[in-house]
């Protein structure tokens, strides 16, 4: 299981705006600290955590922050017009455009998905892939 991802940034307002605009729509609360932002679905009291947290924060060696080249985090969300609507509202919050949401040819027949760049440059994927939706052939 994955635990937790981390991305860098170094403007941390900019980075909150940007997954404030579609985190919380996927179910992800936040908590703000001194080291960054946190961002976790809820888990309730005894039971174990089964998707990973998403933290933002700077690099801890006090270096800028940079992307990786192949990196990309990817979050579900429940469905087509689900990626659409928040794909746009990341895109409004500063994001830039890597891929329209849409099917793609390289993926399976129901894999919805649209990219983007943080104002950091990391790559974020938002994805459906709802069997009660239409997939790519109809």
């Amino acid at each position: 299981m994955i635990a937790y991802v981390t991305v860098g940034a170094d403007d941390i307002a900019a980075a909150k705006r940007f997954y404030c605009a579609f985190l919380p729509a996927l179910g992800y609360g936040l908590k703000e600290g001194p080291e960054g932002l946190s961002f976790a679905l809820p888990v309730a009291s005894g039971a174990v955590p089964v998707c990973a947290d998403f933290y933002v924060k700077p690099p801890f060696d006090g270096r800028r922050a940079s992307v990786g080249n192949g990196t990309m985090v990817a979050f579900e969300a429940e469905g087509q017009a689900q990626v659409r609507a928040l794909h746009a509202a990341a895109l409004a919050a500063g994001g830039a455009d890597e891929g329209a949401p849409g099917f793609r040819a390289d993926y399976g027949p129901r894999f919805y998905v649209g990219y983007l760049r943080d104002p950091q440059g990391n790559k974020i994927a938002l994805f459906s892939s709802n069997p009660d939706e239409p997939g790519r052939d109809g």
